[in-house]
């Protein structure tokens, strides 16, 4: 891009958001329309919010979670440590070994847990994994979100390659039920490690076409550079985590800053970019597939060769009174538990805080003042999940 046409870019943009603004406050009652962006709409993902429009300018966003409530916090008290793990999934189900994960580590903590070293590398594996197949799943959404067919069909394609690594590894397709308190279900199979390079070297060839395809094409770039733009100050002030964070400049990521598990002997980046937009936070996921693959190889390369994956537990395990905090970097984001343990076997209390419900307090910081046109690439940018926000 050239000096004079990135200037004339930066200057159309700013008169733009000065024209936005304006709209905003000049707005008045009888001049708005008010719209209401699902929760029946595929798109939003059983998630509403409400705006007011002004024209083409959106001057007024409401969200309206909670469409999708579980009660799984409550859940968790009327269950054993064990018997938790498989409802805890269902919130995220196509990320479900990650949101047990830091279930599983506060667990331990409170019940005086250590996982076998084998185990944990297995853990992290199918973490990566799982990671793998959430960010292909919203970005197959994004693509058809923004009318770009092909990049539906070419990630939904692609997610089955690390579908069928899980179900070998786990014996489930999507909810796996695979980390517990004390490490994993189950060892690694025969063959595993040799079909999960295979399909890891494929996927990265094919990552190279994803960028040519989508990330550079014009009219994606178009709808999406200089649109929504999150400063690095608003990002850390209004709390957001993962992608969204990270695209705003911070590189954040619970794996580097806080390492868990083997987490702390892998090399890899923090991925980030200081363009704030809603290109960064639609780019720094398909960055993050990149890493996790370099995260994979060193896992299968330094996980020794054999040993036991778990420590196994009574069927009513009880630990000492106390509380626990844990989390992980999930493809959300920061992904934590809170419990409190009053020595019986089963949780007494149980906070859970979700990469999602967080990012959903940029929704109308980037909304208000954009114009219409604007709202699907804003918004599935935020990497936003709603059944997990809703918990």
């Amino acid at each position: 891009m050239t000096n004079e046409f990135s200037e004339s870019l930066e200057k159309k943009l700013e008169e733009t958001t000065k024209l936005g603004l304006e709209v905003v406050k000049e707005a008045t009652e009888d001049r708005l329309m008010k719209l209401s962006v699902g929760p029946q709409h595929p798109g939003s993902g059983h998630f509403r919010f409400t705006i007011k429009v002004d024209g083409d300018y959106i001057v007024y966003c409401d969200p309206d979670p909670g469409y999708v409530h579980r009660g799984e916090e409550k859940m968790c008290e009327y269950r054993n440590f064990i018997q938790n793990i498989p409802h805890l999934e269902r919130p995220v189900i196509h990320d479900s070994t990650n949101i047990t994960y830091s279930y599983s580590l506060a667990v331990e903590e409170l019940l005086g847990i250590e996982v076998p070293r084998r185990g944990q590398f297995i853990r992290a594996i199918a973490s990566e994994l799982n990671r793998q197949v959430y960010t292909l799943y919203w970005l197959a959404i994004y693509g058809i979100f923004l009318g770009h067919s092909t990049m539906f069909m070419w990630p939904a394609g692609d997610r089955e390659l690390f579908i069928d690594l899980l179900t070998a590894l786990t014996g489930a397709r999507v909810t796996h039920a695979f980390n517990i308190p004390g490490g994993v279900r189950n060892d690694i199979p025969d063959g595993f490690k040799e079909k999960c390079l295979e399909y890891v070297n494929y996927f990265e060839k094919r990552l190279k076409e994803y960028e040519n395809i989508f990330y550079n094409n014009p009219l994606f770039r178009q709808r999406t550079e200089n649109v929504g733009i999150l400063t690095k100050d608003d990002a850390i002030n209004l709390g957001v985590t993962g992608s969204v964070l990270r695209a705003s400049g911070v590189a954040y990521d619970v794996r580097k800053v806080e390492p868990y598990d083997v987490y702390n002997e892998i090399d890899f980046k923090v991925q980030y970019m200081k363009t704030c937009d809603s290109f960064a936070r639609a780019y720094v996921p398909f960055l993050d597939m990149r890493e996790s693959c370099h995260i994979i190889r060193q896992l299968l390369d330094k996980m020794p060769e054999s040993g036991e994956v778990r420590m196994k537990l009574q069927s009513n395990p009880k630990g000492t009174p106390g509380e626990s905090y844990k989390r992980v970097e999930s493809g959300r984001g920061a992904l934590s538990y809170y419990i409190v343990s009053d020595g019986s076997s089963r949780p007494y209390r149980v906070k859970i805080s979700v990469g999602s419900f967080r990012n959903i307090l940029a929704l109308p910081h980037l909304l208000v003042g954009s114009r219409l046109g604007d709202m699907p690439c804003i918004y599935w940018a935020l990497n936003y999940w709603p059944v997990e926000a809703d918990r």
